[in-house]
């Protein structure tokens, strides 16, 4: 099934939906990874935080489906500044893949833009570690921070992103500089229950939160829903039967 996907600047090709593991620690995280690699998930983002890195890696493994059909993002986190080779070659360790797809600076490490890592992103890429490399959580001053100090931008930014905290300025300053959005806890801040998703849902005989996740996918925004429920992981994936109207994506947009 050919899935959605966004370019990187660096030439990779990014799915625009995958699947959140986040508050899924350790043994939790198997079962929902299998289910989401067989409902066709083709995406899958952890982190070193999360504590769940051999898990995710053994659903991959155990799944069958070939490594380079899944597009794998895990993250350092913000206290092992300084520590960013050990790191990365223990999350590759941990998921027992060679290469990954995406690494994050989880959070600006001490609330700083810190260069100092970016550079050791810089080289893990230039080593063949990871194809892409990308930030969570920073702003656009931190961005053009590290932009100036390096002459290289991220890829990807990693930040909240639901229909109540759409900002389109920000989205097109990250698309100025060349990075993609991608937006976790999509539900959060945004009611469900808010009449238009109800009444965008009504009439494609879908549910608000898969209106909410198709207008992420229309916008060209990464989503990365997260669930351990098998009917709720099959839903989150179920988007790409209906298309948004350029009237209800502006509705969306106005919430």
């Amino acid at each position: 099934m050919t899935q959605p996907t966004v370019s990187l600047a660096g030439g990779g090709q990014m799915p625009l939906l995958g699947f959140g593991t986040w508050q899924l620690p350790g043994s939790q995280a198997y079962d929902p990874v299998r289910m989401a690699l067989d409902t066709g998930y083709r995406h899958l983002d952890t982190a070193t935080m999360y504590r769940n890195e051999t898990e995710v890696g053994r659903a991959l493994l155990d799944s069958g489906v070939p490594r380079d059909q899944v597009f794998v993002t895990t993250k350092l986190p913000a206290e092992r500044a300084g520590r960013e080779r050990e790191t990365i070659e223990a999350s590759l360790r941990a998921l027992g893949i060679d290469q990954l797809d995406l690494w994050l600076v989880h959070w600006p490490p001490n609330g700083a833009a810190r260069p100092e890592t970016w550079r050791e992103f810089v080289a893990a890429r230039e080593a063949g570690l990871t194809r892409a490399i990308g930030v969570s959580n920073y702003s656009i001053g931190q961005i053009d921070e590290l932009i100036d100090a390096t002459g290289v931008a991220p890829e990807v930014n990693q930040i909240p992103y639901s229909p109540a905290l759409h900002d389109a300025k920000l989205l097109a300053e990250h698309r100025e500089r060349g990075v993609v959005v991608e937006g976790y806890s999509p539900f959060r801040r945004s009611n469900l229950r808010e009449p238009v998703f109800a009444e965008v849902a009504k009439a494609h005989g879908v549910t608000p939160a898969q209106v909410i996740l198709r207008w992420h996918l229309q916008h060209e925004i990464v989503v990365i829903p997260k669930s351990a429920t098998p009917d709720r992981i099959k839903a989150n994936f179920d988007v790409s039967g209906f298309e948004l109207t350029p009237d209800e994506m502006a509705r969306i947009d106005a919430v």
